[in-house]
């Protein structure tokens, strides 16, 4: 086993700790971890696959893991998230199994507090290489990688029936939107991608976003397709003053910026216009950006247009982010 090997193991698992024990956002995480940044390209590939599927089908990881424990057994945090990228490897990406349990091993006996679990998990490991496969076909998928209060929102809202559609919707890895500055055709053919009859561009990543050809060079953003239509509904902006409130991560103020407009973007939380100034550096657009209740944002004059994204609980993201609901509660959609 190469080094290497275990060390994106290493790395994916620092990234899902953050996801599943601080409740951070991934696609954050990722941005902020130097190690991940220096990983070749295809072990970066690797890394996002793996997490992303950890998250996707975290109720189904860890109902084998339950399944392989003694009924009084408890596992150590970091000895459970290690078996999860393990048993996501083997039974859900395609590892092979001898790679799956080796490095899931190395990966343990890298560390002093999980060095004395070694055995438990080679032991999970390799019974779940002859039994891990019949354990998934009995299990319901669909509602199992659903918390319990989603799934309860959703069936209370359309029905069992359709809720159990939305949950296998999601159990795929979504398709990936996004708005170009210009050449919306040229773009199509290079990223081998469909053109929307808006104008969007969709296609199915086979790395990461940044390493996709034109990102660089700000030649376009990620946008879903649906989330770009209120900027064409106002028709030719060249020139006009728009307030974007709400405004971060910046994707409709990108729009507008690109349109002509002259953009005062508004949006409360620092962190997030933090990303959306990087954003905007990178696809060399300008606009007044201010950090602000948009309750409290007072301008000295009138707008031509007013954009209000008000903030939601994001569920309907989950595709894209399956780590929205890991780190979303009840709790956060109520304070809405």
């Amino acid at each position: 086993m190469k080094k290497t090997d275990t060390a994106s193991r290493g790395i994916a698992l620092e990234i899902l700790q953050s996801v599943l024990r601080k409740k951070q956002p991934f696609d954050d995480v990722m941005a902020r971890h130097q190690a991940f940044a220096a990983l070749e390209k295809r072990d970066r590939a690797f890394v996002h696959a793996l997490v992303a599927l950890v998250l996707r089908r975290l109720g189904q990881v860890d109902g084998v893991i339950k399944t392989c424990l003694n009924q009084k057994q408890e596992l150590k945090a970091s000895v459970h998230d290690i078996l999860r990228l393990g048993v996501a490897q083997l039974l859900f990406l395609g590892t092979p199994a001898h790679a799956a349990v080796d490095t899931s091993v190395e990966l343990a006996a890298a560390q002093n507090p999980t060095r004395p679990y070694k055995g438990l998990i080679n032991a999970i490991m390799r019974r779940l290489t002859r039994e891990g496969a019949q354990m998934i076909e009995k299990q319901d998928a669909a509602r199992l990688n659903i918390p319990d209060w989603l799934w309860l929102s959703w069936r209370q809202a359309y029905g069992t029936a359709r809720a159990r559609n939305i949950a296998e919707a999601h159990l795929g890895e979504a398709l990936m939107d996004i708005s170009v500055k210009e050449d919306s055709a040229a773009w199509a053919k290079k990223l081998d991608a469909q053109l929307l009859p808006t104008g969007s561009l969709r296609l199915s990543p086979t790395m990461a976003v940044t390493e996709l050809e034109g990102f660089a060079e700000g030649a376009w953003w990620v946008q879903d397709a649906a989330a770009a239509l209120p900027v064409l509904l106002m028709g030719d902006i060249k020139g006009k003053s728009v307030f974007d409130l709400c405004a971060a991560p910046g994707g409709k103020a990108a729009q507008l910026a690109c349109a002509g407009a002259q953009v005062t973007a508004v949006d409360r939380s620092a962190k997030r216009l933090e990303r959306m100034k990087e954003n905007f550096a990178r696809l060399h657009l300008e606009a007044e950006i201010i950090c602000l209740d948009a309750l409290k944002f007072k301008p000295a004059e009138k707008a031509d247009f007013v954009l209000l994204d008000a903030p939601c609980s994001a569920t309907g993201t989950m595709r894209r982010h399956p780590d929205v609901q890991r780190i979303k509660t009840i709790e956060d959609v109520e304070r809405m």
